[in-house]
């Protein structure tokens, strides 16, 4: 029999406000429903099967006027949408790939008496009839999704929740930058872009909604989409200790299901579906220099000289609202800048690349001759309002109107508008303000019902609400941004740099986490969220070094700018009012020495940094990582390890950060190293922890506290550790990326634990700026080494690619050496070598002649 029950208000998203009363007892699908939508009233519950229809690729199924469709798009991906009204939602998506979203694989059928479902090479889906419950397996019976049959999913209204069963031993990643912990369990997000400025360690929402997040139990990995650009929300054991949920306020049912077993598989997935970040230009991975604003054009060149004169490399100065005239997009105030176009020129004469901030508000300036209203009128590009008209909010320049993002043709339009500072030698551009962020209203944004126009390839053509668009508008402002610089200057890579958007974004844009403060507890968030902004798909990332809001003490500047210098985008910025940041400010001599030495040392890494960056583009995997991404299983009971270790990190695959977990104290603290051997990549001696040999060949009884190391915190240093059996490229300090380095590449080799063990590295290079590498214009090499009992030997493939590098000689660094060698040699006979005992490490030159090179030294 039906069970009725009538709703009078709109679902609450957020489950631990979700009454017991509302979700206790047996109930069957029930639909209460206008001919044009589901109503306030509409209450659905899906908690049993009443018919099912195989499919090629999965099966579909129905709970009374509900329906489920469940399909394999691959062997390791699975998609679920629900229709409430006996419909599924529009099959479009802001996110996924089309190629990614049509993508199917054969299943095998399995039915029971008891259950629905079927299999596929990798995954098998079991969908119990009564109560309505799902449960993904792996082949080896391993739960990897499982629904609470006691809390089946419901529609109220337009919203919907959904409930998944939480092992105690199950830990959660993603959800983009959301401040908190880098684990997830306990905790509760909502996901609508909000202007945040000086958020706090407590603070939700902010600036991006990315509902996607990881799994992670005993070494296996999975991820969840919730493919819904509405207000979404996610709680992980807080209504229910014993499960985590997840829903909106509106739109479609659409999630995903991705199976590792192992994260980076998982991480390439979903990089899969909704695209890599595109291999950035070269330069953008320097130092950058920025602050809310440099002006006039004297302050200006004021800190381009004193960058180059106090020898900081640096490759980007930005300049923010105060370069436009009465704070208008696309202007430029003649009397601070009169000589806007030649500076720029001359700043690139000094090999420093400009980024301008674009905001997304366009001056509402009728009949004024202002080009960026005047065309969007004329074009009909602009945000309505009900009724009609252009709405209008108040943001940085007064009254001001918004592009139509949604609309194809408004984003090209969009993209035109950066034609004059493209050529005008502009490298970069910022795109600030775009959650979208209003000035003089509580909501800080647009009005609910104000008017988006969907028209938009894979899409029905379609006015949507801004409850709809808000998520998406600062993602597609990007996207708009991005490809209009593709169209003006075709074969040169654009950088782009957003504050807010929504999964898949990164295939516009690189961010960074808001407007940050400066504080010691905002130095130690900075960690987790550009972890997890990382394992949502945005590699190129980074905070306001020093912090945005207020001015940081001298310690506080200097340790910032030093753990910077091992993130993704290393940008010094903050607010108006605020003290000077710059590496030369608010400290002393000796401040100003270690914060240069960290920016050469990043200079220094610029080849490894490169090469990560390239592995981004390819496969997803983001520059920085944490530890359970290179190691799932590093732990006794196969948690991820980073949960021992408190703000450790890793820069690519071979370096681990271990800075401090609470920075400002002066105790001493433990940090983790998984057990594959490690060097000290300052001292270059080998690092002795107790355990790692024993755990190294997979001894389960050896204790975590095993794998740590004491450390003492001081200001001059940030812990650092290379891999054992990694090959670390080095270059020449320059002072920007411009720059051709001098002398040989350095490679460090840095032997592994034992022989047999592997080691490996590998370098990528091409000119940094345009798409000749797409037509073979790259270099790649890939490094090996071999531990024997009486020494180290070195490889070095012949080249793959056409370019040609700035060096003509390795300089082959072998380090854990405590004594000269023996012997070396190549192919071509007996070399020279030299011992450095401070740092543990025998050097020789040999030449690069293109061709495989080797080299054997002998203890």
């Amino acid at each position: 029999m039906l069970n009725v029950r009538l709703l009078r208000t709109f679902f609450a998203p957020v489950a631990c406000v979700i009454s017991a009363a509302l979700i206790a007892g047996p109930a069957s699908a029930f639909l209460h429903a206008q001919s044009n939508g589901p109503s306030k009233s509409l209450h659905v519950v899906l908690d049993r099967i009443t018919s099912t229809q195989p499919l090629p690729n999965g099966i579909t199924i129905h709970s009374g006027a509900a329906q489920m469709q469940v399909t394999a798009l691959r062997d390791d991906l699975l998609r679920v949408r629900i229709g409430a009204t006996g419909t599924l939602p529009e099959d479009a998506s802001w996110a996924v790939l089309p190629q990614a979203r049509t993508a199917t694989v054969p299943v095998k059928a399995e039915t029971s008496s008891a259950s629905v479902g079927f299999s596929t090479a990798k995954l098998r889906i079991r969908i119990q009839r009564d109560p309505l419950a799902m449960t993904v397996t792996d082949l080896a019976g391993n739960v990897i999704a499982e629904d609470n049959p006691e809390r089946p999913i419901e529609f109220h209204g337009s919203g919907f929740r959904v409930y998944k069963r939480s092992p105690e031993d199950e830990h959660y990643f993603g959800l983009g930058d959301k401040p908190g912990p880098l684990d997830r369990r306990n905790e509760a997000f909502t996901n609508w872009n909000t202007d945040a400025f000086g958020w706090q360690e407590s603070t939700d929402p902010i600036y991006k909604s990315i509902p996607f997040f990881l799994t992670f139990r005993k070494g296996i990995t999975a991820g969840i989409f919730l493919d819904n650009t509405w207000r979404t929300s996610f709680e992980f054991n807080k209504e229910l200790r014993d499960g985590y949920s997840f829903g909106s306020e509106g739109g479609p049912l659409d999630y995903y299901i991705l199976y590792g077993p192992d994260p980076k598989a998982v991480v390439r997935e979903w990089t899969w579906m909704t695209g890599t970040t595109p291999l950035p230009p070269l330069w953008s991975l320097g130092y950058q220099q920025s602050r809310y604003s440099y002006f006039p054009e004297a302050e200006a060149y004021r800190i381009a000289n004193r960058l180059r004169s106090e020898h900081i490399p640096a490759d980007a100065i930005y300049f923010d609202i105060d370069y436009q005239l009465k704070n208008r997009p696309f202007t430029v105030d003649p009397e601070k800048f009169p000589h806007f176009a030649q500076m720029i020129q001359d700043f690139k004469a000094k090999h420093l690349h400009t980024v301008l901030i674009t905001d997304l508000h366009i001056a509402n300036l009728p009949n004024q001759n202002y080009k960026p209203y005047d065309e969007g009128i004329a074009g009909n590009h602009f945000v309505h309002n009900p009724d009609g008209s252009v709405y209008t909010g108040i943001v940085w320049p007064g009254p001001a109107v918004f592009p139509d993002f949604t609309q194809q043709k408004s984003r090209e339009w969009w993209g035109t508008l950066y034609n004059d500072f493209a050529k005008m030698g502009v490298s970069g551009f910022w795109n600030d303000m775009n959650e979208p962020a209003l000035f003089e209203v509580a909501s800080k944004t647009m009005p609910d019902q104000t008017q988006h126009r969907i028209e938009e390839h894979g899409f029905k053509t379609r006015v949507a609400n801004h409850l709809e668009i808000h998520n998406v508008f600062g993602m597609q402002n990007t996207r708009g941004t991005y490809e209009g610089l593709r169209k003006i200057n075709p074969d040169q890579r654009p950088f782009v740099l957003t504050r807010a958007s929504y999964a898949g974004g990164q295939r516009y844009s690189a961010t960074w986490s808001g407007d940050n403060s400066s504080t010691w507890n905002h130095l130690r968030q900075t960690t987790p969220q550009l972890i997890n902004l990382g394992l949502s798909g945005f590699g190129m990332i980074g905070a306001d070094v020093g912090g945005f809001a207020g001015s940081p003490q001298p310690e506080l500047l200097t340790k910032w700018l030093e753990i910077a210098a091992f993130h993704p985008i290393d940008r010094d910025h903050t607010s108006m009012g605020t003290n000077p940041q710059e590496p030369w400010e608010n400290g002393t001599a000796h401040d100003l020495d270690l914060r240069r030495h960290f920016i050469e040392e990043r200079y220094r890494l610029m080849s490894y940094l490169y090469t990560t960056a390239e592995e981004m583009s390819r496969t997803g995997l983001p520059i920085m990582r944490p530890l359970f991404l290179e190691f799932p299983n590093a732990s006794k009971d196969r948690h991820p390890i980073d949960l021992n270790t408190n703000n450790e990190f890793l820069v690519g695959p071979d370096l681990l950060i271990a800075p401090s977990p609470y920075p400002d104290m002066l105790d001493d603290y433990q940090a983790v190293l998984p057990p594959v051997g490690w060097y000290n990549y300052w001292t270059g001696e080998r690092v002795q922890v107790k355990g790692q040999d024993a755990a190294r060949v997979g001894n389960d009884n050896v204790p975590d506290n095993d794998l740590q190391i004491s450390l003492h915190p001081t200001v001059e240093t940030v812990p650092v550790f290379a891999r054992a059996g990694s090959i670390i490229p080095i270059q020449p300090l320059v002072q920007s990326t411009d720059e051709k380095p001098s002398g040989p590449l350095t490679l460090r080799v840095y032997p592994p634990a034992h022989p047999g063990d592997k080691c490996e590295g590998s370098l990528y290079l091409d000119d940094g700026i345009s798409y000749a590498f797409q037509n073979g214009q790259y270099l790649r090499l890939k490094f090996t080494c071999e531990a024997t009992p009486t020494g180290v030997a070195v490889k070095v493939s012949s080249r793959e690619g056409s370019f040609t590098p700035w060096w003509t000689q390795f300089s082959v660094e072998i380090y854990g050496a405590t004594k000269p060698v023996v012997s070396a040699s190549t192919p071509s006979g007996s070399i020279t070598t030299n011992f450095d005992s401070e740092h543990h490490h025998v050097t020789t030159v040999i030449p690069d002649t293109g061709k495989e090179a080797s080299l054997t030294v002998t203890y």
